[in-house]
Parts: C-alpha cells; structure tokens; sequence
C-alpha cells in the first residue's frame, strides 16, 4: 500500500477522518479536505505538503502530521500478524543455544 493509498482510505472512513481530525486538532471537514489535498499533491511537481497547503489554507506543519499519521497506519498494516507466525517448541536445555541464534546471537544450534 502507497502512501497515497493510505492517505485515500482514510476518506473512504468516517470514523478515521473524525478521529485524525482529533488528533491534529482540526475539524473532521477540513480533515477530510487536507486528506483530498495531499492525494491530489502527491501526483502534482513538487513538494506534496506545500501544494496541500496551498490549496487547503491549513498550516504544513497540521499537513504534516497527517502524512505522518497516514505513514505510521501504512507501516503497521505491513507488518506480519503474530497468530500467523509458527510457533515453535523449544526444551528448556536447548533454549541457551537456539533462541540466542534465533535473535542473532552467537549460539550454535
């Protein structure tokens, strides 16, 4: 996922667009307004906050955070779920040489 896409599926959810208004500190419509402004900037020459800014009237440093926000949700989306990671069983005698490996550590298994 794009950051671009990120910032779009933010849109598309009432509920994300009110709560990243929250914590920016702005109303959900001028929310809903940067978020339009930033996907439009971002396909645009130039800087993408600047251009936001530029057609919102809302500061880069609000803009910012937004992108920010977006990126933080576009990173935790990729990350691997742990009920999908295997699970593995290790004796409690083999344990001081296996999990030191696994971690990059110098155990030899």
């Amino acid at each position: 996922m794009s950051l671009l896409d990120g910032i779009l599926s933010q849109v598309s959810g009432n509920a994300d667009i009110q709560n990243l208004a929250a914590k920016v500190g702005i109303t959900p419509e001028q929310a809903e307004s940067a978020v339009m402004a930033l996907a439009k900037s971002h396909t645009d020459p130039g800087d993408t906050v600047e251009g936001a800014a530029a057609s919102t009237g809302l500061g880069s440093d609000v803009l910012s955070q937004i992108v920010a926000i977006s990126a933080a949700r576009d990173r935790l989306a990729n990350l691997p779920r742990w009920s999908t990671v295997p699970k593995i069983r290790v004796s409690s005698a083999s344990s001081a040489v296996l999990l030191p490996a696994c971690f990059g550590g110098g155990g030899k298994a």
